[in-house]
């Protein structure tokens, strides 16, 4: 088996992550430093270690989910030690968790970690269409008809959108909590010309939903992501993290996410 296919299975890190201890000559099989790609290993002879960690296929693969709060950065370590997503999870308890994707920083909602970087590979793949469901509180009042270009799929300056399903949203709403806030009437009366939209994409662009929001002259002020493929955070509160449940985990495999 090549050897960062190994990694990924075994939960080192994503396919493209596990290259990258290679070439920076972390990685270690029967005691030498192997930085060629495309080295195989023999996962029932060899020993492969990273920064001195013994991984195996044997190993159970973790999955977790977070409910991200504003301002952590979705990074297990940040050069300049700014707030990471990493002080939220029990990385003691299962060392080699990573993020799958990311949120921006002032992003709340599901962020799904996990130790198998091949699950991780298949959750952000296009081909497996897994969709994301955001909350978004834009600027502006928003007509139902306003949504028509992203529900045909409108055109960014990377190139076309996939169409997105998406609605408009109560302010007052419980679903719209989770952006406009409890205490909204109170302390936001600035969101006043402001308006809750539901959005479910399965690309996964850099900042996509806040362009294609912007797209249609209407910021983001805040978002939300409330589900992730067969995941929703349900009452898990925010800054809270909890292990997917077999039931979860048993979606994901019928997805072909996870063996």
């Amino acid at each position: 088996m090549r050897l960062q296919r190994f990694l990924a299975r075994a939960g080192a890190a994503s396919r493209r992550g596990s290259e990258n201890l290679m070439t920076a000559g972390r990685v270690r099989v029967n005691g030498y430093v192997v930085t060629e790609l495309g080295s195989k290993v023999d996962p029932l002879i060899d020993v492969v270690t990273v920064d001195g960690i013994v991984y195996t296929l044997t190993q159970k693969s973790v999955f977790l989910m977070l409910n991200k709060p504003a301002g952590f950065l979705t990074t297990m370590k940040d050069p300049r030690n700014r707030p990471c997503v990493a002080s939220l999870v029990p990385t003691d308890q299962h060392p080699g968790l990573f993020p799958v994707g990311r949120l921006d920083k002032d992003t709340t909602g599901l962020l799904l970690f996990t130790t198998d970087g091949q699950a991780a590979q298949n959750m952000l793949h296009p081909s497996k269409h897994v969709t994301k469901h955001y909350i978004a509180l834009v600027e502006g009042i928003v007509l139902d008809e306003d949504l028509e270009p992203l529900r045909r799929g409108i055109l960014l300056d990377d190139g076309p959108c996939a169409p997105a399903q998406c609605e408009l949203v109560d302010k007052n709403s419980r679903q719209a909590m989770s952006v406009v806030g409890r205490k909204y009437h109170a302390q936001h009366l600035e969101y006043k010309a402001s308006t809750v939209v539901c959005l479910a994409i399965h690309e996964g662009r850099k900042h996509q939903v806040k362009r294609m929001l912007e797209a249609i002259d209407h910021p983001v002020i805040r978002l939300h992501r409330q589900s992730f493929g067969p995941l929703s955070l349900g009452n898990l509160k925010q800054g809270s993290w909890r292990l997917l449940t077999d039931q979860e985990l048993a979606s994901l495999t019928k997805m072909g996410i996870q063996q």
